[in-house]
């Protein structure tokens, strides 16, 4: 799970700088502010590939998304994208738990397999 968590996370890093670039060209928005919060966003995003394997990585992952898809109103591009990362959230949660416990299944058949020693035919 960590692992492609951690890959949509740092997708959404690139994504946030990129919205911020589009996000400078906006006359209303200081350039402080645009800055502020993209960077607070890109440090948020960085900071979680370190905790997606605990319970609140996982909850502040689903704030991010619904963070992204709010910032569709300043970019409004940024609905799309921020849908199709929570759905990359979603998918990266879903499939990363089903593949770490193919690994634990694995990984105890294989310990089982190396503890039992050799079979009665070995000799």
């Amino acid at each position: 799970m960590r692992v492609l968590c951690s890959s949509t996370l740092l997708g959404e890093f690139f994504v946030i700088g990129f919205a911020g670039l589009v996000a400078m060209k906006d006359p209303d928005l200081s350039l402080g502010a645009v800055w502020g919060v993209c960077g607070a966003l890109m440090a948020l995003s960085l900071l979680l590939c370190g905790f997606v394997t605990r319970p609140l990585g996982v909850q502040l992952g689903w704030a991010l998304q619904g963070l992204l898809v709010l910032s569709g109103f300043v970019v409004p591009m940024m609905f799309v994208l921020g849908l199709c990362f929570g759905a990359l959230w979603w998918a990266s949660l879903h499939y990363g738990r089903k593949v770490d416990e193919v690994k634990a299944r694995w990984a105890a058949a294989q310990e089982g397999t190396a503890t039992a020693g050799p079979g009665p035919d070995a000799a």
